[in-house]
């Protein structure tokens, strides 16, 4: 019996907010994550900017998000809408 090999694949996802939908079918979110500094061990908030690709352009400014990896749609689209 053959086994599909995206059965067993683990995706990230991301959960952000979507800070900009000027663009035709592509969205900016702000995914933000906290982190630890090695030496002083204080904690703090990294922001990270994705594009991702809305196909239907439903998502505006403001919405939460859940996005995952695909096959790149342009040179800075790498993402998609969950």
């Amino acid at each position: 019996m053959e086994k599909n090999l995206n059965d067993n694949k683990i995706v990230a996802r991301k959960k952000g907010t979507v800070v900009s939908d000027a663009a035709d079918k592509t969205i900016v979110v702000a995914v933000d994550t906290f982190k630890t500094h090695a030496k002083y061990r204080k904690k703090y908030t990294s922001t990270k900017r994705y594009r991702v690709h809305d196909e239907e352009n439903k998502h505006k400014t403001g919405d939460t998000v859940e996005i995952v990896p695909c096959r790149p749609m342009s040179k800075s689209k790498k993402y998609k809408i969950a």
